[in-house]
């Protein structure tokens, strides 16, 4: 029996974040669709590198090093990735950062809360700006085709939904772009565009190693989990995927809860 394919041939992908963690799985998992991919990263040299060999070199897939911290700078990304493939159809905002030392909202900084909103806010809406120029550029041929103008999916966390305590400068960020999603599925779905957010829960990633590999501090999140574990990243992936397929095409402003039940107990 034949199965159902989740490809994109043809289609060329933006991933922020893109060398390791989320980013890297879903870098990894588009290529194997089929796509071409240019992704982000700001330090990770050897990692992206491997990366970019990994899934079939530069003709298939493209690392940028790029700070993303301001509009300005996730359009250039875009602009980026555009130069390098002629073409963008799929945009996923994945970048982010998540300081991990507990930060009373009365001790927090002005410079940790500036800089949180700056990286994991600000530069989304730079990049969706881009992103939605060069869609509009390319609607006419997708029309004709029959296929969406464009894709955007916005990765969020069960922590901007829910709260989270010490950590409300991220918490203030990932709810945001839940509210983006919403917003932008409102004005863009008539366009073609279909703008989507996947909201993690606990994810075994790089940054997230500190945190889970506290016997203590590990066990108890593991427990709160319904399912008994936390998350892969190929699990993050797999549902990133599928909203940027036909097969979503009907698809559009939804948040994708992927937190093994947990945003339903906490």
């Amino acid at each position: 029996m034949a199965g159902v394919p989740l490809v994109l041939e043809g289609k060329v992908g933006l991933i922020t974040g893109g060398s390791r963690g989320i980013g890297a799985a879903t870098v990894r998992l588009f290529a194997e669709a089929g796509a071409r991919v240019a992704f982000s990263y700001r330090q990770a040299r050897d990692k992206a590198e491997a990366l970019v060999a990994g899934c079939g070199g530069s003709e298939r897939c493209v690392a940028i090093e790029q700070e993303l911290d301001s509009p300005a700078a996730g359009r250039a990304l875009v602009a980026a990735a555009v130069a390098a493939f002629g073409r963008l159809d799929i945009l996923v905002a994945n970048h982010g950062i998540w300081p991990a030392e507990d930060a009373p909202i009365a001790q927090m900084t002005e410079k940790q809360w500036r800089n949180t909103i700056a990286v994991n806010l600000d530069s989304v809406f730079g990049l969706v700006q881009a992103a939605v120029s060069q869609f509009d550029l390319q609607r006419e041929a997708h029309a004709k085709a029959g296929e969406a103008a464009g894709h955007i999916v916005l990765i969020s966390s069960t922590a901007g939904q829910r709260g989270e305590a010490h950590h409300a400068d991220y918490a203030v960020t990932k709810g945001a772009l839940i509210s983006l999603t919403k917003s932008l599925s409102s004005e863009l779905a008539p366009r073609g565009v279909r703008v989507n957010c996947v909201a993690p829960g606990w994810v075994a990633t790089d940054m997230s190693a500190g945190t889970l590999g506290d016997p203590v501090v590990g066990k108890r999140i593991a427990e709160s989990i319904p399912v008994g574990r936390v998350g892969t990243t190929r699990e993050i992936a797999g549902p990133v995927l599928f909203l940027c397929t036909p097969l979503a095409g009907f698809i559009s402003g939804e948040v994708v809860n992927v937190n093994g039940g947990a945003v339903l107990v906490g």
